[in-house]
């Protein structure tokens, strides 16, 4: 594929696409709240699920030192909260049982598993391409890419909460290709949503190598779209290598 199109550069997504290799993370936590018997429906978890992501995008909860372990304990807290509150939950057996920070504590060792398999693709790539990551994220990305030793392979990161823009606005992706510092065409996107990173990268002219997994399931799919299309990241490797 680097012969064909003269690659120069890749974009990565982080979350989704290098910590959970094409997981959507609502599917992670609602594993997790399984595995630990939280007496709630698929269905209320994801308005906690909602309610979480959105509490975290209207307050700065998530301070910049934060690596993502103390994420996921805020992120839970919030889910679990907002089940009580809703009547979903016993209190007194929520906090007796400590569902977020066991839910917590076993999405970020997942985390840490599935790292062993894409930080090393991540790795090669950065031996023979520059690198740039673009992300929706809360302010403490660089903290969690020293965390889980990956800060180094990235030349610039892009991020939602201090450019002011998040995906799926292909302004995001623009950004990310000035600071690549190549033209577009001449650049990958890798990630795992079809429509916050396939979509808008597009939309700029980049190339695309869509992780499709285990989304959220509200997206509209067209596969003719990616020039790649992968289930796994080491799939990536023989493409552009």
């Amino acid at each position: 594929m680097n012969k064909k199109f003269d690659l120069k550069g890749i974009i990565f997504d982080y979350g989704g696409t290098i910590d959970t290799n094409s997981r959507h993370w609502a599917e992670v936590l609602w594993e997790k709240y399984q595995y630990f018997r939280v007496p709630v429906s698929k269905e209320v978890f994801r308005e906690a699920y909602v309610h979480g992501e959105r509490t975290l995008a209207r307050n700065p909860l998530v301070k910049p030192e934060h690596n993502f372990l103390d994420v996921l304990q805020i992120k839970t807290r919030i889910q679990i909260d907002y089940l009580v509150d809703k009547g979903f939950l016993d209190r007194v057996e929520a906090d007796d049982k400590a569902y977020a920070s066991h839910v917590a504590d076993d999405c970020y060792q997942y985390v840490l598993e599935t790292l062993k398999r894409t930080r090393p693709v991540v790795r090669e790539l950065a031996a023979h391409y520059r690198l740039v990551l673009v992300s929706n994220f809360y302010g403490n990305i660089q903290t969690i890419l020293k965390d889980f030793q990956l800060a180094d392979y990235f030349s610039e990161v892009i991020e939602s909460s201090v450019v002011g823009v998040r995906k799926p606005d292909p302004a995001i992706y623009r950004l990310g290709v000035e600071a690549m510092g190549f033209p577009a065409g001449q650049v990958l996107v890798v990630g795992d949503s079809f429509s916050k990173d396939m979509v808008p990268a597009k939309a700029v002219g980049c190339k695309t190598a869509w992780l499709k997994g285990e989304g959220w399931g509200n997206e509209e799919i067209d596969e003719s779209l990616p020039d790649i299309v992968i289930t796994d990241l080491p799939e990536l490797l023989p493409y552009v290598l």
